[in-house]
């Protein structure tokens, strides 16, 4: 049992995201079929339907372009948040039956900063020791896994559309998200523009993406340094 830090590894992705993108985005106005069309783009071409088709709104054409994740070394508590994003495909490290007896754990940095990292460890240490003890008199896993903590790491591979990630990542890097999912998003967020740049371009919290920050009193002030973004909210 040991603290784990965050791992996310790009799995696969839809082959030329940018140039699928952008195919779709001109078979709506074409007569000749995706695949013609694709082969007849240019760059020039790509970047600039991509570019339109993300400034105008019109982000259908981009759930023809996915994305998927391996992500390690996060906690229960991330993965919670994680699945409430609906437009995504997971699966998760089952506790259930994955016996967690010497599970590692995240641990937050403001656990160090107030000196409780001792108690923090023990008390991982008493989870880890009760889950083995039931396990050992004839409880199941399934019931047994009832007094693993939050910090218990998890493993997950998430799949999500070039659509549904720019949301993702509007909602999640934005510095009122909570930390872990915050870090998670960002590394995703790194990846894809490795693989699709012009589709995430401009991908970022809403104060970037939008010009808009819609936190009101509670935002984080970033808006200001924004050309163009304005405060929004009460």
């Amino acid at each position: 049992m040991a603290e784990t830090h965050l791992s996310v590894k790009l799995l696969y992705n839809t082959p030329n995201p940018d140039s699928a993108a952008a195919a779709a985005a001109r078979q709506c106005y074409s007569a000749k079929g995706a695949s013609e069309l694709l082969e007849a783009l240019s760059q020039d071409e790509v970047a600039k339907l991509v570019r339109q088709v993300v400034k105008s709104g019109h982000h259908s054409v981009l759930e023809h372009a996915s994305f998927t994740f391996a992500a390690e070394g996060i906690s229960r508590a991330c993965t919670h948040q994680l699945v409430r994003h609906r437009i995504a495909s997971y699966s998760q490290q089952s506790q259930r039956y994955v016996k967690a007896k010497d599970f590692n754990f995240i641990m937050p940095a403001s656990v160090k900063t107030k000196g409780k990292e001792r108690e923090f460890i023990d008390f991982m240490a008493a989870s880890a020791a009760l889950y083995s003890s039931l396990c050992d008199s004839g409880i199941g896993k399934e019931d047994a896994r009832f007094v693993l903590p939050n910090a218990c790491e998890t493993k997950i591979v998430v799949t999500m559309n070039g659509r549904e990630l720019l949301h993702f990542f509007e909602k999640r890097t934005c510095s009122r998200a909570q930390w872990e999912i915050r870090a998670l998003a960002e590394e995703m967020m790194r990846l894809c523009k490795e693989r699709a740049p012009l589709i995430f371009e401009n991908a970022g919290p809403s104060c970037v993406c939008n010009l808009v920050c819609p936190e009101g009193k509670m935002s984080c002030g970033r808006w200001k340094s924004v050309p163009g973004c304005v405060l929004k909210g009460d």
